[in-house]
């Protein structure tokens, strides 16, 4: 049972890392798609663009949606590749 314990404590101490990976495409993305999006469900709520995804084998397109800034203020800094190292590294969007 302790073993268990140990090995798990382990594991997930591992998964942040694993989920701050950097992965670099070789592939250029294509351009983003224009997305047409009515008015937001509520006040105060914004359009966060959509983005390319790299799957592992190609790209595909994640649709945008409203998001409520977290802070009044906050702008919405939308998701990218930028060159890197032969190839495309990919940025989270994030509120700035």
């Amino acid at each position: 049972m302790l073993k268990r314990l140990a090995v798990l404590t382990l594991f997930s101490s591992l998964l942040p890392v694993a989920s701050q990976a950097q992965v670099v495409v070789r592939v250029a993305p294509p351009p983003p798609i224009v997305e047409h999006y009515g008015p937001p469900p509520r006040p105060g709520y914004v359009w966060v663009g959509g983005f390319h995804r790299w799957d592992g084998g190609r790209y595909v397109w994640t649709p945008g949606h409203y998001a409520l800034p977290p802070h009044p203020g906050a702008v919405w800094v939308r998701d990218g590749y930028y060159p890197h190292g032969g190839g495309y590294r990919y940025r989270h969007g994030y509120w700035r």
